[in-house]
């Protein structure tokens, strides 16, 4: 079987830019996408996201992104953006194909997957690759915490990935928890059309001046460190504060913004008391007191998607993937992008032509016998 310069795995921002840069490099890779079409997460978005809702897409490398309509939905905006793209670059793109596992086999990178072999009907498939670029993201990874008595809640329990649009909830009186963009965005339109509750487990920290270049900067490189040190990665906004949009300003005057609090104390970094356990009618917290709720909304983030590369034994004993730049440090033949400083679609772009320096510099590091292999 030929064995190729690089593999990419995923076809969001990150992965369609590090294949525009494999490609500039001519290096010969192909791309691999788990979705039917392109869009990468974005597809996955709920109907009422619109692009004003948003907090940006950047453009692709060689590629301005159009001009968007007032209230142009997210879903099908950035996805027909990625198409165009895709079919404009003529970037090797192979699809719908499902990675299982990346292995090792005599020094060269063995990826398994499933792959479509018409309606209803799946095949195995492998590629081996000298190097490989991850740019597989967190979509797929939603993270909801464990609690005792989830299973006898009488309600629903939606994480983010499932969130259907507020009209869903009207009338019912839904518990947000989380501290990140997503709550501050899902509890800006639930307010105005019902009552809500909101859980977080850190203090918000609001930030009121604009959000500059330099500041981007800073928690870029704040995020960067994490990762260079091996610790598991944390998102930008977690270093750079909340921020309200103008059309949030009805939910802040109705007092969705105030977090519950519990009676305890806040503990150490501005933890604010949780509550302790899931009830069939809502939540209690240890003081034993009780919230009914009628929907439990997770805003609480995603994990990498990374268990496929498992074999290759890449975690630090801190718990995260050790990144130089976006190579893997345990394993120079993998590049991550989408991952840690470059999980946004701005450092997605820059980490995809870091990932294709990095593929060019391992490939010229192999021996001449290597490299005709």
């Amino acid at each position: 079987m030929e064995v190729l310069d690089s593999l990419v795995i995923g076809a969001g921002q990150a992965g369609l830019s590090s294949s525009y840069h494999l490609q500039r490099l001519g290096l010969e890779h192909v791309v691999l996408d788990a979705d039917d079409g392109p869009g990468g997460a974005w597809q996955h978005r709920w109907d009422d996201l619109t692009m004003s809702d948003v907090h940006g897409v950047a453009d692709l490398p060689g590629s301005p992104v159009p001009p968007a309509a007032d209230g142009e939905r997210a879903n099908t905006f950035v996805p027909a953006y990625f198409a165009a793209y895709e079919h404009e670059h003529h970037l090797p793109i192979v699809r719908p194909v499902h990675v299982s596992t990346v292995h090792d086999e005599d020094g060269v990178l063995r990826v398994e997957a499933s792959a479509s072999a018409g309606p209803g009907r799946q095949t195995t498939a492998h590629w081996l690759t000298r190097t490989l670029v991850n740019a597989t993201g967190t979509w797929t990874q939603p993270f909801v915490p464990r609690y005792p008595g989830a299973e006898t809640f009488r309600g629903e329990q939606l994480h983010t990935v499932q969130y259907p649009g507020a009209e869903h909830f009207r009338g019912r009186r839904v518990l947000v928890v989380g501290g990140g963009a997503s709550a501050v965005q899902f509890l800006g339109q639930l307010r105005p059309v019902t009552d809500t509750l909101w859980v977080t487990r850190r203090e918000p920290v609001w930030r009121t001046e604009p959000f500059d270049p330099e500041a981007g900067r800073e928690a870029v490189a704040m995020v960067t460190e994490r990762v260079r040190q091996g610790l598991p990665p944390r998102s930008v906004v977690s270093v750079t504060g909340l921020m309200l949009r103008p059309q949030e300003a009805e939910a802040a005057r109705l007092g969705a913004y105030r977090p519950r609090r519990g009676s305890g104390a806040t503990g150490r970094g501005g933890h604010l008391p949780m509550f302790d356990r899931i009830e069939p009618t809502g939540v209690s917290w240890t003081d034993g007191t009780h919230e009914p709720v009628d929907v439990i909304l997770w805003a609480t983030g995603f994990r990498p998607a990374v268990a496929h590369l498992a074999p290759l034994a890449l975690r630090s004993p801190l718990g995260g993937i050790q990144l130089d730049r976006v190579t893997a440090v345990a394993d120079p033949r993998v590049q991550m992008v989408g991952y840690g400083p470059s999980a946004s679609t701005i450092g997605a772009n820059r980490g995809g032509r870091f990932a294709a320096l990095g593929v060019r510099r391992h490939l010229r590091s192999l021996t001449p016998v290597a490299a005709q292999a």
